[in-house]
């Protein structure tokens, strides 16, 4: 009898665990393209939000990720494989796109006619703030406007004085280099030349003679760090045309060092990432999951961050609807305006659930100390940097 008893609860167990609810979770970013040397982590950090929910045995739901490339520049093959997630295979929300463009290619063509939300951990185009998105759509990297006010600052509090400017052709260039020269002219410096440049060109000879024409204490490529922003740089070594770069976001992963070589030491910029106390944790969690991560890798902590928020609301909302759950994720990020929600961090995804089960408040913090702002972008901190023995190496965070 006693195994007879043994064997029914085992079996209740067994039945319970399964009747969870699968929901499909897509992963949208560029695993092929100008930024592929970052994406790994980047879906490895989502993911393992993920399993973290899972493994908690909290959630009334199992995620499952579905991966899609975005490819980063491609409008038309995000699209598709946009399409793909939702009509294909049932996603029930997006973390991506990654690139701007892309990014708003999907939002307007893909998510908004089939009510998908969409949290992106790095498109960060100024533009993406006023776009139409039915509340549909969240950031948890902040916009380009902030970043072109954090170079403007580094770069005067460096005593240059001039910049030649070049940009990737494309949205996520065109809206940070208008910021970057916006802010820097303001401060009283001098921009010589802001000129676009495609990616996937084998030769910038061309380019590179124009912005060394034009001249300046420095070039400030807003660029992507596999593909035209390499270029660039490599090319104006080579001609002696410069020595030292001012490097946004887009040109920041380890790759690009490797790339180039000792000819980037001295060079310096700033990308977005946090000090929180959440980044440390998900630092050291990367280094021990299943699927090991560089947290530190940009746009990471916001993938989990991002996973993490859509997750939490779903709970949260006790749907899985994104019209429904979409309303939810202001509340999760933010916490009551009185400040009584308990802090959530990386690896206590199940004690908010807990939280959320209870009816009590939670303030998601994250990875990337999130508060989202205005149309659900991140309020946002950047890290300086520059370039010593191929490595990046801290400056301060601001």
């Amino acid at each position: 009898m006693k195994k007879l008893l043994l064997a029914v609860s085992a079996c209740a167990l067994t039945v319970g665990a399964a009747s969870a609810e699968d929901v499909k979770l897509g992963i949208l970013i560029g695993f092929t393209g100008p930024i592929e040397s970052l994406t790994k982590h980047m879906a490895a950090a989502a993911e393992l939000a993920m399993s973290e929910v899972n493994a908690s045995g909290k959630s009334p739901y199992t995620f499952v990720p579905v991966r899609g490339d975005s490819t980063c520049t491609d409008a038309a093959a995000a699209t598709a494989a946009a399409e793909r997630m939702i009509t294909a295979e049932g996603v029930k929300g997006i973390i991506g796109a990654d690139c701007s463009g892309v990014t708003r290619a999907v939002l307007t063509n893909v998510a908004m006619p089939n009510g998908i939300v969409m949290v992106s951990p790095s498109a960060t185009s100024p533009a993406l703030s006023a776009d139409p998105d039915n509340g549909l759509f969240f950031r948890t990297a902040p916009s380009d406007a902030r970043e072109g006010e954090v170079m403007a600052d580094i770069l005067t509090e460096k005593g240059v004085k001039s910049i030649a400017l070049t940009y990737s052709n494309s949205d996520y260039g065109k809206g940070l280099a208008e910021a970057i020269a916006a802010a820097f002219t303001a401060k009283g410096g001098t921009v010589t030349i802001n000129a676009a440049h495609d990616d996937g060109k084998a030769d910038y000879s061309a380019e590179v003679a124009a912005l060394a024409a034009a001249g300046g204490d420095l070039l400030v490529v807003a660029g992507y760090l596999d593909q035209g922003g390499k270029g660039i740089i490599q090319a104006s070594l080579d001609s002696g045309a410069f020595s030292t770069f001012g490097l946004p976001g887009g040109m920041v992963g380890d790759s690009l060092p490797a790339a180039i070589g000792p000819g980037l030491d001295g060079s310096y910029g700033q990308v977005a990432q946090s000090d929180s106390p959440g980044a440390a944790i998900l630092t050291e969690m990367g280094k021990t999951s299943a699927a090991p991560f560089d947290a530190t890798s940009p746009y990471s902590m916001e993938s989990y961050d991002g996973a993490a928020l859509i997750m939490l609301a779903m709970v949260a909302a006790g749907s899985t609807d994104p019209n429904v759950y979409k309303d939810k994720i202001m509340d999760i990020a933010n916490g009551p305006a009185d400040g009584s929600g308990t802090k959530i961090l990386p690896g206590e995804l199940g004690k908010a659930l807990e939280l959320i089960a209870a009816g009590k408040p939670v303030d998601y913090d994250g990875a990337s100390g999130v508060t989202l702002i205005g149309p659900g972008e991140s309020a946002g901190r950047y890290k300086e940097f520059e370039i010593k023995g191929g490595k990046y190496e801290t400056v301060k965070f601001r």
